[in-house]
């Protein structure tokens, strides 16, 4: 499959985007949107994303225009894959950096060897709890409405695969995982998990997607790289 093809943002192609930190992956579609309209005149170009990123994690996110929208629901049920790093012996209510820690607990006991036999136990089909400041439905409301305001969304768990999880990073209280799962899968919650699995605390303090379906973040571009482009299509025409 062909993947940016900018003479194509009309009639239909995918952008493969590296998503920089703290950018909503809407603030992404509106800045493409806005970058078309600038360097080829399309004002009315049809434009989505295909699997949300967290304002707070980089990487791929892949990008549909014109009539390849129609395959948005298609790619984001894709396979996922991420790098993701976390911090052992503290808690957020966000399960991330968008929150303060709000409790800390010991994790001298934590070994190379116990986080490997531990991550063992994470593979395969499982129940998990989203977390409260996520964009999950609840009554009309996202979960993070209740949980800014300190009510209890009550999230439904919800079944996730874990295809595989490997350590590749140990210096405590950091630990650097690989993990490729099913859509829907909160690394976030994982996180969460993987610290009360090692009888501590633990939060994500870093999140990369590499992969998603048979794309790779190899293949993305920067905003920059895509201005430029634009740009020289734009010079084209």
């Amino acid at each position: 499959m062909e993947v940016n093809r900018f003479e194509s943002i009309k009639e239909g192609t995918i952008l493969l985007i590296d998503k920089p930190y703290d950018w909503t992956s809407f603030d992404v579609v509106g800045k493409l949107r806005s970058l078309i309209k600038k360097y080829t005149g399309e004002k009315s170009t049809k434009i989505g994303h295909a699997g949300t990123l967290d304002p707070l994690a980089t990487g791929l996110l892949v990008i549909c225009t014109g009539k390849a929208t129609k395959r948005v629901m298609e790619l984001t049920a894709d396979n996922k894959e991420y790098i993701a790093k976390i911090k052992l012996g503290e808690t957020t209510p966000s399960f991330d950096l968008e929150t303060d820690v709000d409790a800390v607990y010991p994790f001298d006991h934590v070994t190379r060897e116990l986080v490997e036999a531990t991550l063992k136990n994470f593979t395969g089909w499982q129940l998990q709890e989203p977390p409260a400041f996520s964009a999950k439905y609840v009554n009309g409301k996202r979960a993070y409405e209740y949980a800014r305001k300190g009510i209890d969304p009550k999230l439904e768990p919800v079944p996730i695969e874990i295809h595989s999880i490997e350590l590749i990073g140990f210096d405590l209280p950091f630990l650097t995982i690989k993990i490729a799962c099913s859509k829907g899968t909160y690394i976030r919650g994982l996180a969460r998990d993987i610290g009360k699995a090692l009888s501590t605390g633990a939060h994500l303090v870093e999140l990369r997607r590499t992969r998603s379906g048979i794309f790779s973040i190899e293949q993305a571009l920067s905003i920059a790289e895509v201005e430029k482009k634009l740009s020289d299509l734009g010079n084209q025409s």
